[in-house]
C-alpha cells in the first residue's frame, strides 16, 4: 500500500483541502494516509474528519493517526509538511512584540524580516531532524513542503537534509484570478509566466491572444490607486517597478524598505497597510475554532470538494503520468540566471513520472532581480547562522533585512536579535 504521510496533521483546515482532495482523487484510491502531530487532540480531531470524508465520498484509501513520528513516515512515498513551531503563543507574540519595543512594525513577521528570521531559526533544527527520518525510512519519498518562511526551509531540506524537496504555495495559482478580479477583467483565455522567489515573484508576462495586457492592468491600477483598497502596496510596485508580485500587499509591506516607516506614519495610512495583521488572524482563528471544530469534526455527513491545492494535482500526475503544471519552490540551478546559484527560487515546473521537473527562465528583468537578491540575503544569512551557529550570522541577517535596515541602526539590531533569543528560550538551540 503506497502512503503519503502529513506532518502537522493538527492543522485541521489545511489537512482537510489536502487531504480531503487526495481522498477524492482516483489515482490515489487504496493509499495509506499517515497523519502525525504532535498535539494528540488535534491529530485525533484531523483522523476523525477525514474518515468522514473518506466516508461521504466512497475512497477506498486508509486513514491513521500516528503518534510516533517515524513510524508516520516509514516507507512513505510522499510526504507533506505544514507545521508551525512555537505556535501564535508563545513564539509569533514575541517575534512581533519585542521588534515593536524598537520601534520595528511587522503585518504578517513569517518571510524576511525580523520575525521571518526567527520563525526559521525555531523551525530548521525542527525540519532537519524530520530529514534525518526520512534518510532513515522513506529515503525516497517527494517532500512537499508548506510551511513559511517557504524558501529557507525549502533549502535547507534539500541542502543540507539530503530530502527531495519542493516548496508549495498559494501565491502562484492565485495571482491572476484575484489581480483580474480586483480590476474588473476577465481571466479566460489569459496566459501567465510567474518566476522569482516566494512571495516575491514577478508576474512576468500576461497575454490575451496574444496581445499584452499589462497596459490595460497599469492604467485601471493607476486609477485605482485614487481610492483606498486592500492591495495598494503591490499596485505601488507594479507601476514603479514595472511588475506584480504574486504575494499580498500585507506581506510585500515588510519586504521592502519604502512602505513601514516610523517616520512617515502616514505611508501606512496611504497604503493601507494593517500592521500586526497575523496575530490578529490568529486571535480571529483561535476564537472561531470551537465552531469550526463543531463543524469539521464532528459531522458524519461532511463533504469535500477538491481545492485548488497543488499537492494531490502533483501526486495525480506523478501516479498517472499525465503532466501537469505548478510554480514550484526549487534550487537555483542555472533556473533564474541573474540570481545567485544557492537560493531557491520558484518557477515554473513540469510534473510527470519522473517528478517536478522545473523549467528554464533566464534573466530577470535587471530591477526585479536586484529586489529578490535584498530578501534572498537574509534568506542565505539565516541558513548560515542555523547551521553554524553563529550568533553573528543572526545579527548580520537582521542588517542585511531592508525594512529592519530601513528603521533601526547596527546596533539596536544587534540588541534585538539578542533580546529575541533569550526571550525564545529553549525553542531555539544554541547560538555562540
Amino acid at each position: 500500500m503506497s502512503k503519503i504521510t502529513f506532518l502537522g496533521a493538527g492543522s485541521t483546515v489545511f489537512a482537510k483541502n489536502v487531504l480531503g482532495d487526495c481522498l477524492l482523487t482516483p489515482a490515489l484510491q487504496g493509499f495509506e494516509i499517515a497523519l502525525f502531530d504532535i498535539d494528540h487532540e488535534r491529530l485525533q480531531d484531523s483522523a476523525n474528519m477525514l474518515n468522514n470524508i473518506k466516508k461521504t465520498g466512497g475512497s477506498t484509501s486508509t486513514v491513521k493517526a500516528y503518534t510516533d513520528r517515524k513510524e508516520a513516515l516509514r516507507g512513505a512515498k510522499y510526504v507533506v509538511n505544514a507545521i508551525q513551531v512555537g505556535g501564535y503563543d508563545p513564539c509569533t507574540i514575541t517575534d512581533f512584540e519585542i521588534p515593536k519595543k524598537y520601534g520595528l512594525r511587522q503585518t504578517i513577521a513569517d518571510t524576511v524580516g525580523i520575525g521571518g528570521i526567527f520563525r526559521n531559526l525555531r523551525t530548521i533544527p525542527v525540519m532537519l531532524d524530520f530529514a534525518a527520518d526520512i534518510r532513515e525510512v522513506c529515503p525516497d519519498a517527494l517532500f512537499l513542503n508548506y510551511t513559511n518562511p517557504m524558501a529557507v526551509l525549502t533549502n535547507v531540506m534539500n541542502t543540507y537534509g539530503g530530502v527531495r524537496t519542493v516548496g508549495l504555495c498559494h501565491s502562484v495559482q492565485v495571482c491572476i484570478p484575484e489581480l483580474f478580479k480586483s480590476l474588473g477583467m476577465e481571466k479566460e483565455g489569459v496566459k501567465a509566466k510567474i518566476a522569482g522567489i516566494n512571495h516575491m515573484a514577478w508576474l512576468l508576462e500576461v497575454t490575451k491572444d496574444g496581445v499584452d495586457l499589462y497596459p490595460e492592468i497599469k492604467k485601471r491600477a493607476a486609477e485605482k490607486q485614487k481610492e483606498k483598497h486592500p492591495d495598494m502596496v503591490r499596485f505601488e510596485m507594479m507601476l514603479k517597478f514595472g511588475h506584480y508580485i504574486t504575494e499580498s500587499s500585507e506581506h510585500n509591506a515588510e519586504y521592502h524598505p519604502y512602505f513601514i516607516k516610523r517616520n512617515y506614519p502616514e505611508l501606512v495610512d496611504r497604503f493601507n497597510i494593517p500592521l500586526d495583521e497575523y496575530p490578529r488572524r490568529c486571535i480571529e482563528q483561535i476564537s472561531r475554532w470551537k465552531q469550526m471544530r463543531e463543524d469539521l469534526v464532528n459531522d458524519t455527513n461532511l463533504k469535500h470538494e477538491r481545492s485548488h491545492e497543488y499537492a494531490s494535482y502533483i501526486f495525480e500526475a506523478i501516479e498517472t503520468d499525465i503532466p501537469y503544471k505548478i510554480g514550484g519552490n526549487v534550487m537555483n540551478t542555472g533556473l533564474i540566471t541573474n540570481l545567485p546559484r544557492e537560493a531557491c527560487v520558484e518557477v515554473p515546473c513540469l510534473v510527470d513520472r519522473n517528478g517536478v521537473t522545473p523549467t528554464y527562465v533566464g534573466d530577470l528583468p535587471p530591477q526585479l532581480a536586484a529586489l529578490n537578491r535584498t530578501n534572498i540575503n537574509t534568506q542565505l544569512l539565516t541558513i548560515e547562522a542555523a547551521i553554524t551557529g553563529k550568533r553573528e550570522h543572526i545579527y548580520h541577517a537582521a542588517m542585511l533585512d531592508p525594512h529592519t535596515a530601513a528603521e533601526l541602526s547596527m546596533d539596536d539590531i544587534v540588541a534585538m536579535c539578542d533580546d529575541l533569543i533569550e526571550a525564545h528560550g529553549k525553542w531555539l538551540p544554541e547560538y555562540h
